[in-house]
């Protein structure tokens, strides 16, 4: 609760619109096989980070692990990949975009991949 909260404030202070925030839902994929976890019982529950976007801007709860963010067009085309650091709350993706799009977050193995509006 304490991370949604300090996500929410860092879009108050941005000048973003709390209410036009949208969750961005995730899945986690071991990047092998492209299989999705939720399948098995892992030892541990892996749970998929919280991203929200509003228009063309991603928005990443603290503390969060350093990613590789991958943009993909319905080509699987990378169009988009840059490294979030750990301290890194935002991203701002390229205005040139437009249409639908795969998201990716890799991490070691691990893939966590949704679809966005532009």
């Amino acid at each position: 609760m304490k991370k949604f909260i300090l996500l929410l404030f860092s879009a108050m202070m941005l000048g973003t619109n709390v209410s036009a925030l949208e969750l961005v839902p995730l899945t986690v994929y071991i990047e092998e096989n492209e299989q999705p976890i939720s399948h098995g019982h892992p030892r541990t529950p892996m749970l998929a980070p919280k991203v929200y976007i509003d228009d063309y801007t991603l928005l990443f709860e603290v503390n969060h692990p350093e990613y590789v963010l991958n943009i993909k067009d319905e080509n699987d085309n990378v169009v988009y990949s840059t490294v979030v650091s750990s301290t890194q709350t935002q991203v701002v993706l390229p205005s040139t975009l437009s249409g639908t799009y795969e998201i990716q977050l890799v991490v070691n193995n691990l893939q966590f991949k949704g679809w966005i509006n532009l």
